[in-house]
């Protein structure tokens, strides 16, 4: 062998032995409903996948449902994905309602492990309110369509996936393994490797192909930081903190400006709750309600009403928490614990700053020209158009429009530049004029 051909059969050696080489299972994790966030991490986990040329990628669901747009957005990923996509449900006692009922049927491999189910799909409206006859029928015509156009592709239970959309129809993993739903039963991911190694799948695109999996490394895909938090912040409860906490910081700021930290912290949370409402459904209802409550917080302040204003706003405010987001599934709704725990301190802290700023507003000023109005002092001299007297210590050169003798008590009435104008004080107290 010449020398230019042993070059090259090391090269090709030391390629296949390279850890670079290696080929992987990527497994991506979804606890949570779906919502835009859900999408692109999945999304990101599918190209990423396609640029490393992984084995195959699987997708560990536990989601009662979510958003229909980005289900469909999901699925579209998984049907085009030139990776094979396994979707599994687990661990045991995980669910794939609902969204996750198509996400699960869409995959090149539907597995689910023991004690799990799934189901459950019937369409309802997020935004709230019911349809009539005619546009209920749409809509459900319109999901039944849509899961039949890739199920039966998959080779899968045609007819039993309809009836999980329009009967609601909920399965457990066996059922839906007795009933060609899903492939087969796995404990967790591990046991899919070596369960399903050698299967041959069908892709969506008609081809053929044999899955090697049992060999592989596994590869967790994360969300990103940024995924993260916003993944959090579409949680109605965090959304509202941190739509009230804004609002407080604002207040701060505003009420004292050049703090700077209140405002910064404040505008960001409000930036956050503003993300997640524009794609939460929002009752308008619910904001109505919780304005109005700090308007009856504010009205406490100002008046006396032995705390009724403040009870009516808490309890309005209770409310219009439980009814801000309008939506079916209990996981995007402002639970009672987090209504009561944001709206009791809310309320107080409202109250005692907006008391601090009335007090401050009403109290007389204590410095400058406005602080010298009202004081008492001595008279030194004898005062006519001027004269001198001695106020806080301080002497000052003084008019009054009476004479006043020398060692009376006087009153400042007015100020005026390094001049002060008095009155006599009574033995009583008062002024004299």
């Amino acid at each position: 062998m010449t020398r230019q051909g042993l070059g090259i059969a090391l090269l090709a050696i030391l390629a296949a032995g390279s850890p670079s080489a290696e080929a992987v299972v990527f497994t991506l994790e979804v606890d949570d409903v779906i919502h835009p966030v859900i999408a692109e991490y999945i999304d990101g986990g599918l190209r990423q996948a396609e640029e490393e040329g992984a084995a195959a990628v699987i997708i560990q669901m536990n989601t009662p449902g979510g958003f229909d747009s980005s289900m469909r957005e999901i699925i579209e990923k998984i049907l085009r994905s030139e990776t094979p996509v396994l979707v599994f449900v687990g661990p045991s006692g995980a669910r794939a309602a609902s969204a996750g009922f198509f996400i699960l049927l869409s995959g090149d491999l539907a597995v689910m492990a023991p004690g799990t189910n799934t189901g459950a799909a019937h369409p309802v409206p997020l935004g709230g309110g019911k349809l009539d006859e005619v546009m209920q029928k749409k809509v459900e015509n319109d999901a039944a369509a849509y899961i039949r156009s890739f199920v039966a592709q998959r080779g899968r239970n045609v007819e039993l996936a309809e009836k999980g959309v329009l009967e609601s129809l909920s399965f457990t993993e066996e059922e839906a393994r007795e009933g060609n739903l899903i492939d087969g039963v796995a404990q967790d991911v591990n046991q899919i490797l070596t369960k399903f190694d050698g299967r041959e799948i069908q892709r969506f695109d008609g081809q053929k192909q044999v899955l090697k999996l049992q060999n592989e490394r596994l590869k967790a895909i994360e969300m990103t930081a940024r995924q993260k938090v916003l993944s959090k912040v579409l949680n109605p409860n965090i959304a509202l903190i941190l739509g009230l906490i804004g609002l407080l910081g604002l207040y701060i700021e505003f009420s004292n400006p050049g703090l700077i930290f209140p405002g910064v912290a404040g505008g960001v949370c409000i930036f956050l709750a503003l993300v997640a409402f524009n794609i939460l459904p929002i009752n308008l209802l619910g904001v109505v309600l919780i304005l109005a409550a700090i308007v009856l917080f504010v009205l406490e302040a100002k008046v006396t009403s032995y705390g009724l204003l403040a009870s009516l706003g808490i309890a309005v405010m209770i409310l219009g928490s439980l009814i801000l987001i309008n939506s079916p599934l209990p996981e995007l709704r402002v639970q009672m614990i987090t209504a009561v725990g944001i709206t009791l301190p809310f309320a107080a802290i409202t109250i005692f700053l907006m008391r601090l700023v009335i007090m401050a507003h009403r109290n007389k000023s204590v410095t400058g020209k406005e602080g010298m109005v009202g004081e008492i002092g001595t008279a030194l001299t004898d005062i006519g158009s001027q004269g001198k007297v001695q106020v806080h210590g301080e002497i000052w050169q003084a008019s009054s429009p009476q004479p006043i003798e020398s060692g009376n008590r006087v009153r400042v009435v007015a100020v005026e530049g390094l001049n002060i104008q008095v009155t006599r004080v009574n033995d009583s107290g008062t002024s004299s004029s």
